[in-house]
């Protein structure tokens, strides 16, 4: 009997120094990956997406500058410029500003580069090889209840630690695939963008939710 509880003992104990490893090893990649955007001082990306069950396939792009990023996709405009987000949509015409909420951690293709680790249990999941490429592949799953998201998958190169993709699963088990295309760091880019101008969209419908 003292024999068995000695190997379950050894077994529990090697389970959880893995799982512990596992969470350590997905901290530190997602700590590099962070250091490496953070450390711009701007970038651009884009990208495309899709969703299972239908094979449309489409575009958009994004641009970062600290906490302030301007995000295009799906008929949509969103503009944070660090204390309000003005959500345009094209179709009616209308836009929906908001105030700002650092705290709120949801990963949209913004916030994927600089989410708060904090918020979320992660693991490293496995290394896979691409077109000659070695990448990483973390999981991500929300702490908060409530949450839409069920999990987050990201995979990042290995050598430089650059998000290739991600895909975001919902709670109702949708999933949604992003890949990134094109990526320009570093770029020579005013404020003033990440402000929603109604001035350049004549007749828009103002929503102030604030």
């Amino acid at each position: 009997m003292k024999r068995f509880i000695s190997i379950l003992t050894v077994a529990l104990t090697v389970c959880c120094t893995q799982s512990y490893a596992q969470d350590s090893k997905a901290g530190a990649i997602i700590d590099a990956m962070q250091k490496k955007y953070k450390a711009m001082k701007s970038f651009s990306a884009s990208f495309s997406y899709g969703a299972d069950g239908t094979k449309q396939t489409l575009n958009g792009d994004i641009t970062v500058k600290g906490q302030k990023y301007r995000l295009k996709l799906a008929g949509q405009e969103l503009f944070n410029n660090g204390k309000e987000i003005a959500t345009y949509i094209k179709e009616t015409n209308e836009v929906n500003i908001s105030e700002y909420e650092p705290s709120d951690n949801d990963l949209n293709p913004a916030r994927v580069y600089t989410f708060d680790k904090k918020g979320y249990r992660y693991v490293f999941v496995e290394e896979v090889k691409e077109a000659g490429e070695t990448y990483e592949v973390i999981e991500l799953s929300p702490e908060k209840k409530g949450s839409q998201i069920a999990k987050v998958k990201i995979k990042l190169n290995k050598k430089d630690k650059s998000v290739k993709s991600w895909i975001i699963t919902d709670k109702n088990g949708k999933r949604q695939t992003f890949k990134v295309n094109k990526f320009t760091p570093n770029l020579n880019v005013d404020d003033k963008y990440f402000a929603f101008d109604k001035s350049k969209y004549p007749g828009v419908e103002i929503n102030d939710l604030r």
